[in-house]
């Protein structure tokens, strides 16, 4: 008898010894110092907390060279173009900003500048672009209402002092600055978006803040327009959608609901779409095996560092590739060799995936264009063939959207990126065969391999085209 309760003690003890082990340190106690309400400018929370300060400015630096399979952005501060990585995408945004200019993003730092410089095509949508990309947005939301969304970007980006036109992300978005706990400070997009889900924000703890204070941008939104096309409104599409159980269907099944949300039209084919912008929290929040173990965003992107005497939360915000996995050994035993093995196997399926699906999407645009042409020329097209094609095309297509919009390249999730990816190939083969039993019905020889003419989509795209190296172009890793 002693000897079980002797085992069973032991037993407690390893176990509570391995909780303990894969518990992120904590950081010690912030002292509290006197930030005056509404003070937005970084250089004066700096003051009180130096060091988060300055690993915040870090963001600026370019990130170290080769450490990401996948995700290059700001490697030795150089801008990458995701369409000349993947060519498919040319030809799907073709008609919308993302067509002519869309790039891995850069630190934190970047995001306002980043924005200034992109091409204009991708600000149309006015003032409601800054809302993730300004500390002054809640604000501007608050006091200009439908205006604030509405006016053309430049407009509302001269409502921002003229010091703060390039500040990105500040102190201010996250922090209460009498205690420095962690705040929603858009209460107009993610607040209502809580709601949705049935959360009461007064007893989220602070792990769950260290993933919502990350949830106020990275997540997919849609810009809601009026007849004139004018933007009314940012939200997000969580409606029938529950706490860890965001769905892709529920999103697309919100985006087609009403036609106020199609933002853009498809040039190949002419469809009025909505768009899906990076769903991190979505993807990762959805029973994914990290968010069921309790971890944070925060955990992983801004581990604890020692810094002097202190121990503080890293604010140079990066992959954990690209920190050498020290986030991921505060809880893995493994070498930082085997965990980078682990991530990039993981990828390498997950983008396999991406580009077939992605393909096949671009072949069925291209058909849904031959099948337009031989409307025009007097054919005869099913029209309950062509409509169950186009669903399927569209339900295709936004799943391929959510999955590359989303930065993680599958890791975050892996099991729902492969089941997302996996849908998406379904519905574009099934449209595929709809379509071509449409046009063989109306007469129209189809040949077997369609040409995309890719090289009309991703080299007529104005002077910012191809700062991807051609070289470097994933191809598929199988």
């Amino acid at each position: 008898m002693k000897m079980k309760l002797l085992a069973t003690l032991m037993a407690a003890v390893i176990c509570g010894a391995m909780i303990a082990a894969c518990s992120p340190p904590k950081a010690e106690m912030v002292k509290g110092a006197k930030i005056p309400d509404g003070t937005v400018d970084p250089a004066v929370w700096g003051k009180a907390y130096p060091e988060e300060y300055e690993t915040w400015k870090n963001t600026a630096d370019p990130t170290p060279v080769g450490k990401s399979k996948y995700k290059k952005g700001n490697d030795g501060g150089e801008t990458f173009d995701k369409l000349s990585e993947y060519p498919f995408n040319a030809l799907l945004f073709n008609g919308w900003g993302f067509g002519i200019e869309y790039n891995e993003p850069r630190g934190h730092v970047h995001m306002l500048k980043d924005q200034l410089d992109v091409d204009s095509s991708r600000v149309k949508a006015g003032g409601s672009c800054l809302t993730c990309k300004t500390p002054y947005a809640p604000a501007l939301a608050e006091k200009y209402g439908v205006d604030y969304f509405s006016k053309p970007y430049k407009e509302v980006l001269n409502l921002i002092p003229k010091e703060h036109q390039e500040l990105g992300v500040s102190c201010i978005d996250c922090h209460n600055n009498r205690d420095m706990t962690l705040r929603i400070s858009r209460g107009f997009t993610l607040g209502k978006a809580l709601k949705k889900l049935g959360v009461d924000q007064t007893k989220m703890t602070n792990q769950d803040m260290r993933t919502l204070v990350c949830a106020q941008c990275h997540v997919s939104y849609v810009v809601q327009k009026n007849a004139e096309m004018k933007s009314q409104d940012v939200f997000f599409p969580w409606d029938e959608s529950k706490w860890g159980r965001i769905t892709i269907e529920n999103i697309i099944k919100k985006i087609r609901s009403d036609k106020s949300y199609g933002e853009w039209t498809q040039s190949v084919t002419g469809f009025k779409l909505a768009f899906i912008r990076h769903p991190e929290f979505e993807m990762f929040s959805n029973n994914s095996v990290h968010w069921m173990a309790g971890v944070s965003c925060a955990d992983c992107h801004m581990p604890y560092i020692k810094v002097g005497s202190r121990k503080i939360s890293d604010h140079r915000i990066m992959s954990p590739l690209k920190n050498d996995f020290k986030a991921c050994q505060q809880c893995h035993a493994e070498s930082p060799e085997w965990l980078k093995n682990q991530v990039i196997a993981i990828q390498d399926r997950a983008a396999s995936q991406f580009i077939r699906s992605g393909y096949a999407l671009a072949t069925v645009a291209k058909l849904f264009e031959l099948t337009h042409k031989e409307q025009a020329a007097g054919k005869q097209i099913d029209k309950e063939l062509y409509d169950k094609a186009k669903d399927h095309y569209e339900e295709g297509f936004y799943r391929n959207l959510f999955f590359g919009a989303e930065n993680s390249l599958g890791f975050h999730n892996p099991t729902e990126a492969m089941r997302i990816l996996g849908d998406a190939s379904m519905h574009a083969a099934k449209a595929e065969g709809l379509l071509r039993q449409a046009l063989a019905k109306a007469g129209v020889n189809v040949p077997v391999k369609i040409d995309l003419e890719l090289s009309k989509y991703t080299n007529n795209r104005g002077a910012k085209k191809l700062m991807f190296n051609p070289k470097q172009e994933l191809k598929d890793p199988f």
